[in-house]
């Protein structure tokens, strides 16, 4: 909790041991992360490999209820009713429990000294153990961090800029990819596409990410365009600009340059304040955590890395 390389170690283990392996992930309905989701992880990690969830409230210490081994036997049993030969684990509860299961019990590391690492420091630190995190449970600790703002403003550059600086990936603006095969031209019908377009850009790139995920605008940058432009939006991205989360907004002030260009609307210093306004409202409408990055292109950079370390805990 979460699936991580010790747990990698142990099924690769296994795997190489015995022709026929299966995997259980036993859940309580109570504990921090579900389930349902470390179940998906360990589907998704081990594919070749049969995973089972046991979601069955169950004791945790044979104090906790006097039937505890027969309680185990008979809930593994139901889910692995054919004739279990071996038993591999890495905590002293595995010589009892294959006995109860008339296996042989295979210890695998109970020094946990090969891997050196533990679900709680994990949990406790996410960011400085990622490594040992395994790529399908990634997506749950990920940061997200938006570069948002009026045109003209360093969006694009300063996210990729991020991105490299930190090892990790940025997502485009999608609007802009898609409008430039339409001379820069934004009709009503392209709204639905671009909001589609940029959450599947986004999710798709998150199991790539390192730690933080920056994104070249949202779906409230979506509302926002398309109310300014049409004077109405799809409820459904309306919706989606309010569940969306980020941990932080790098909200980029209008004291650059404005750069013509055919996918830009508005030169002038009032509608780019009004543009900026526009947008401190709707991020504090849905109560975002936001910066203003302003200054010089360097200061800019400096200030951003500055405010993502301190999303990152560094």
């Amino acid at each position: 909790m979460p699936p991580h390389s010790g747990h990698k170690y142990l099924v690769d283990f296994a795997r190489n041991y015995v022709g026929d392996l299966k995997v259980m992930v036993c859940s309580l309905k109570t504990e921090e992360i579900s389930g349902k989701l470390r179940y998906q992880w360990m589907q998704e990690s081990f594919p070749d490999v049969d995973v089972f969830h046991l979601d069955k409230k169950m004791p945790q210490e044979p104090k906790d209820h006097p039937k505890f081994w027969k309680i185990w036997k008979e809930n593994i049993k139901r889910l692995v009713p054919e004739k279990i030969d071996y038993l591999f684990a890495s905590e002293d509860y595995g010589w009892e429990l294959a006995k109860v299961l008339g296996a042989q019990y295979i210890p695998v590391n109970h020094a946990r000294d090969i891997v050196p690492i533990g679900g709680g420091s994990i949990c406790n630190n996410p960011m400085k153990y990622w490594d040992y995190v395994l790529p399908a449970a990634r997506k749950y600790f990920l940061k997200r961090v938006c570069v948002f703002g009026p045109e003209s403003t360093g969006k694009s550059t300063l996210a990729k800029k991020l991105a490299k600086h930190f090892k990790t990936v940025a997502a485009n603006e999608y609007a802009r990819d898609l409008l430039n095969f339409y001379n820069g031209a934004c009709d009503y019908e392209h709204i639905d596409l671009i909001a589609k377009g940029h959450y599947a850009s986004e999710e798709a790139l998150a199991k790539q990410a390192n730690r933080v995920l920056f994104s070249d605008t949202d779906s409230v940058t979506t509302v926002i365009w398309s109310n300014v432009l049409f004077k109405k939006c799809p409820e459904w991205i309306k919706k989606m600009s309010y569940k969306r989360k980020y941990d932080l907004y790098l909200l980029l002030d209008i004291d650059t340059p404005w750069i013509k260009d055919v996918q830009r609307y508005f030169p002038e210093e009032a509608q780019r304040k009004d543009f900026l306004n526009l947008c401190k409202k709707e991020l504090e409408k849905r109560g975002c955590k936001y910066v203003l990055i302003n200054g010089s292109w360097a200061e800019r950079f400096k200030k951003a890395v500055k405010e993502v370390e301190k999303v990152l805990g560094n």
